[in-house]
């Protein structure tokens, strides 16, 4: 309790504070009595001294020492029986008390010392005792509200009901979890991070600062631990340190919540694995028919008749040398905070986690380029929140086009393609949309070994150079593949008679031993033409 609240019970009538009333707000923890000359190293902070100052009634520098030291020990106060050795309170100990602002009072002659001692621990104890019943009750109470049901949000109404204040449970790095946060604080939090700043809360205590600007809000920050990570229960207003019985309904408060926490987390890890386990299987191939695939996606929220965007993302950037676990850990917190921010968007997006990559879902309930700002500018904020937080950059790559339910393993994969160009191109943090590959692309994706002995499989009834008309046949072929082997459009292009073309073809069926007619093998041949472009001129036969 506090000095002033202190000297208001009825041992202390006739009390006068001579000086120091600027620290009557200090608090009182206990009262001790002081009759020898060596108290100063008990001294204890927060602690009452009286005295009858009967060795100190020649010796004032001995009683200045002692204010010295007792405002150095942050002790509560100094009370003197001045009227039984000293006849008056002396004014240089008056001053130093102002200096200090620690309370000097003048106690009256009766009661004695030793019925201010135990009427004013007594008075101390019995506050203690209110207290710690009151914070057992609320204890109870917030308990209760838990186990009933009614979770965090309930728990933060009652709170601020009682505190008369607003309360407001806040993630790691400070955004909103649970509570009415209003959209401006939110936003102030937020550019207060972006700009590189950083909390460091010391264990048991709590902190409190205040937002620049015209309003200049203070919030008040209680550490809720849990054996994850670090939440804060924020309240808006200073909570000062000699407000025991708030801060004491604040620590209860604190505790529920950081078991309710750890039940929580608990139950979303096992949903996250399930829901993972399910992912992994479906992009696997491992179930046998679209109703099987259709019945298990409906029990995560996933509509078999709905078409769906893909985004795959991944940490790039510096490499960890991190265990397993830790890696796992870090893992499920990101994904905990992607869950978070996703939430926040217009539409539902489902999140699944799936070896290193994070995998976006999104239902497409309007036109791709209606929600194509929007959703870019998401994934835009998700790299900047890991980036700031988890110093790590994160990469996304976008199927081109979202296909039904059964067709999700293919914009997975479209998805992964475009993420793996984006980084074989050297970026870093980026958003690489699919690009549909044309044919020569995809032939550059391939081996030039295997391309070549492709080539040459196909092409060599053509290895003798010898060969008459070698290089007309060869052109004639490969006109005759590009008009999709219509013996009158070849005809026209190479100015020659429809029977001339007839000619060099049977020609070319007798060199290559296939017919033409084959579906096959005219797309063999084709292919064949398309990699004799890409390849260099030493790694091509000389027909």
């Amino acid at each position: 309790m506090k000095m002033s609240d202190l000297l208001k019970l009825a041992v202390f009538n006739g009390t006068i504070v001579v000086g120091g009333s600027g620290g009557l707000n200090r608090e009182v923890h206990t009262v001790n009595m002081m009759d020898a000359p060596d108290i100063i190293p008990y001294l204890k902070r927060n602690e009452l001294l009286i005295t009858t100052a009967f060795h100190f009634k020649d010796d004032l520098p001995a009683l200045l020492e002692l204010i010295r030291e007792m405002g150095q020990q942050e002790c509560a106060g100094l009370g003197i029986k001045s009227k039984r050795f000293l006849g008056h309170i002396p004014e240089s100990a008056v001053q130093l008390a102002n200096e200090l602002e620690l309370p000097l009072v003048e106690l009256p002659v009766d009661p004695s010392l030793g019925d201010i001692v135990n009427k004013s621990l007594s008075h101390i104890l019995d506050v203690r005792t209110t207290e710690l019943h009151n914070a057992i009750q609320t204890h109870r109470q917030f308990t209760q509200q838990i186990m009933s049901g009614q979770g965090i949000p309930k728990l933060l109404d009652q709170l601020s009901a009682l505190l008369r204040l607003p309360v407001y449970l806040l993630g790691p790095y400070l955004q909103p979890i649970f509570g009415r946060v209003p959209a401006k604080t939110a936003a102030q939090l937020e550019v207060l991070l972006s700009g590189g700043g950083q909390f460091h809360v010391t264990p048991s205590m709590f902190s409190a600062f205040s937002l620049l600007g015209e309003e200049r809000e203070t919030f008040t920050l209680f550490p809720v631990y849990t054996h994850r990570q670090l939440h804060f229960l924020c309240i808006t207003g200073f909570i000062s340190p000699s407000e025991r019985s708030s801060i004491l309904t604040i620590e209860q408060a604190t505790n529920v919540i950081a078991f309710e926490l750890m039940k929580d987390n608990a139950l979303k890890q096992n949903r996250r694995r399930i829901q993972n386990e399910f992912f992994t299987n479906f992009i696997g191939g491992v179930f046998s028919s679209n109703e099987e695939i259709a019945n298990r996606a409906r029990e995560f929220g996933l509509s078999s008749d709905q078409r769906y965007l893909c985004a795959v993302g991944k940490l790039n950037g510096k490499d960890r040398a991190t265990s397993f676990m830790q890696y796992k850990a870090e893992q499920d917190q990101i994904a905990e905070h992607l869950q978070g921010e996703l939430a926040q968007f217009r539409h539902p997006i489902y999140l699944f986690t799936h070896d290193r990559s994070y995998v976006l879902l999104m239902p497409l309930v309007e036109e791709w380029e209606m929600i194509k700002t929007s959703f870019t500018q998401l994934l835009e904020r998700l790299q900047r929140k890991i980036a700031m937080y988890y110093e790590s950059e994160l990469s996304f790559g976008l199927s081109s086009y979202a296909q039904p339910l059964s067709q999700i393993p293919l914009s997975f994969k479209e998805a992964n393609e475009a993420l793996y160009f984006g980084s074989i191109s050297g970026k870093m943090r980026f958003i690489e949309l699919y690009q549909p590959k044309e044919v020569s692309e995809i032939l550059r994706l391939i081996p030039q070994d295997h391309l070549r002995k492709f080539y040459v499989d196909t092409m060599q009834g053509f290895e003798d150079e010898t060969l008459k008309d070698h290089h007309m046949l060869l052109h004639t072929l490969s006109v005759y593949l590009e008009t999709h082997c219509h013996l009158a459009e070849t005809a026209k292009r190479l100015y020659i008679h429809r029977n001339t073309v007839i000619y060099r073809l049977e020609k070319c069926e007798e060199i290559i031993g296939r017919s033409l007619k084959d579906p096959e093998e005219t797309l063999r041949l084709r292919m064949a033409f398309r990699i004799k472009a890409l390849l260099p001129e030493e790694g091509k036969a000389e027909f």
